[in-house]
């Protein structure tokens, strides 16, 4: 039995300790946000938060996330009102939108390391995840966005 904090809720389950975590997510517990992409952790669709970090849940097995805080996309913001939630809609930064939570994921972990990032820094850490839509530009806006609306609700501008 694998047990973890699902978006804040103690979850219970029994697979092969071998499933990979995204699997787990999306099969056993019902949450579709988080995508599945390539299956070998290349192209980030599948990112989510262990203890607060963006790892790749598809090839996380679950035994390793056991008496972990998860966080998927649906529990960033249960109401969709996190800044990076709310700037990917006003940049229109999704085409078919299939890749964007993993982004999203991805760039609320770089806004931890780097509160006003810069494009170096933005390129860097958003590298490893895929838009085959190729929205990078306005991904890159929204993470922009979000920095600043976060630096003014943290008194910092």
């Amino acid at each position: 039995m694998t047990t973890l904090k699902l978006n804040g809720r103690d979850v219970s389950f029994d697979v092969d300790p071998e499933t990979p975590l995204l699997w787990v997510i999306r099969d056993q517990l019902g949450l579709t946000g988080t995508k599945f992409g390539c299956g070998i952790g290349m192209c980030g669709a599948c990112t989510v938060h262990l203890n607060g970090r963006a790892v790749r849940s598809c090839i996380l097995p679950a035994a390793a996330a056991d008496g972990a805080a998860i966080t998927t996309i649906e529990g960033l913001d249960p109401n969709g009102q996190h800044p990076l939630q709310q700037a990917w809609i006003e940049t229109q930064a999704p085409q078919c939108g299939y890749c964007q939570s993993g982004q999203i994921m991805q760039a609320a972990t770089l806004l931890q390391d780097f509160p006003q990032p810069t494009d170096k820094d933005i390129d860097s850490v958003m590298n490893g995840n895929l838009c085959r839509c190729m929205a990078y530009r306005r991904i890159r806006a929204a993470i922009k966005l979000a920095a600043t609306r976060m630096g003014e609700e943290a008194g910092h501008e």
